[in-house]
């Protein structure tokens, strides 16, 4: 039988065991690090800068005041508090949908989502290159699962003509893409693709999480920014990246959101956000979508140009290849204060093991700089 022990050696052996790092510090573009000091951070998904910033700060402050830490149980056992509902609302309103539902992670939002609505009668169509998240909750959901290779419409179109006459008369289709590619930072053909699947019977779902708060106007997402936000049926979202907290939703059709406030068991079996982080948010959202909003985004996609002028995000990885040098190449840059993961299998396909560069609007011009000129020996940036 094997061991805990055996598992970690073969981890090891293959480059592939991680370990937690301890910050000792409030996230944000310099961190302290437990016992290796101050470090540049270009790890973090807080593209904006908001995960410390102070009106993050004291708008948790009052509105613990307000409303408390905790919720005490599920939304459907003790009662959904005022600030869930008003958070759904606004978002609802934000993303131009009719109705909102918010959970506590991304993870939680896409493994509670897919099995909700399909089953083993259905079909699931999806990007090979879609989130872990979206692949749990799709082989969950217990239907048939078909992966298209990354962005290809011609086998998408193949897979989805497929999947309409083989499924059946009370089945279901859904097609699930990101907008935003979690560790290519690339973008989806999104109107080819909702032109693709508008004029089948599928269900189309989008997963915003590293573009809602960052693209498109007022930072409401790719959809947005193309003006096919109709076209999507599920909108899903964290507030872990853009807004700089945590949490996750899905943007739909009322009936959807109903449906899913019966079914989603991640949503059903979990107690609460608090309610005080909810009302937080909702303050965020109007932050994001201000003034200031506009401004840190202009701040972050110069940041962006500064640092690689064909990125099309604020996510742009270095390929390395193998895990080894890319941990030697995580390793060398932090030996120069530069926080930069070595990410590997699962995370990424075999052989493609990379540093993942995220950019915030809180980073200098400077910071920029000095990224640029360390990750000048890599013959993979150039």
């Amino acid at each position: 039988m094997r061991t805990p022990d055996s598992e970690l050696n073969d981890l090891d052996q293959a480059g592939l065991r991680r370990h937690l790092r301890r910050i000792d510090s409030p996230q944000g573009v310099n961190i302290r690090l437990a016992g290796s000091g101050e470090f540049l951070n270009f790890s973090s998904n807080d593209y904006l800068g908001l995960a410390n910033h102070p009106a993050n700060k004291a708008s948790y402050t009052v509105n613990i005041e307000r409303y408390g830490t905790g919720s005490g149980s599920s939304r459907l056992v003790c009662g959904s508090q005022s600030p869930h509902h008003e958070l759904e609302e606004k978002l609802a309103a934000l993303k131009n949908a009719e109705a909102a539902l918010t959970f506590s992670s991304g993870f939680a939002t896409a493994t509670g989502v897919i099995p909700a609505l399909c089953g083993k009668d259905d079909i699931i169509i999806l990007d090979k290159l879609c989130h872990a998240s979206l692949i749990d909750g799709a082989r969950l959901s217990g239907a048939t699962i078909r992966v298209y290779p990354h962005n290809d419409l011609p086998k998408l179109k193949k897979h989805l003509a497929w999947a309409t006459e083989k499924v059946q008369a009370n089945g279901r289709i859904l097609v699930i893409t990101e907008s935003i590619f979690s560790m290519d930072g690339d973008r989806a053909p999104l109107q080819e693709i909702c032109d693709i699947v508008t004029a089948s019977p599928a269900l189309f779902m989008l997963d915003e999480a590293h573009a809602f708060g960052i693209i498109g106007p007022k930072g409401r997402g790719l959809a947005a920014e193309l003006g096919i936000e109709t076209q999507v049926d599920l909108q899903m979202g964290t507030f872990s990246k853009g807004t700089g907290l945590s949490g996750g939703y899905l943007c739909s059709s009322r009936s959807l959101i109903d449906l899913l406030t019966n079914k989603a068991r991640s949503f059903i079996y979990s107690t609460a956000p608090s309610p005080s982080l909810a009302a937080t948010i909702s303050d965020c959202l109007d932050l994001i979508t201000g003034d200031e909003g506009d401004q840190l985004r202009s701040k972050l996609w110069t940041n962006i140009h500064n640092f690689r002028t064909k990125a099309e995000s604020a996510i742009v990885p270095v390929i390395i290849g193998e895990n080894e040098p890319a941990l030697e190449a995580a390793e060398k840059l932090k030996n120069k204060g530069l926080l930069v993961p070595a990410i590997r299998y699962p995370t990424v396909p075999r052989g493609t093991a990379r540093l993942r560069v995220t950019l915030s609007a809180a980073h200098s011009d400077d910071q920029i700089e000095s990224l640029n000129y360390a990750l000048a020996e890599f013959d993979s940036f150039h």
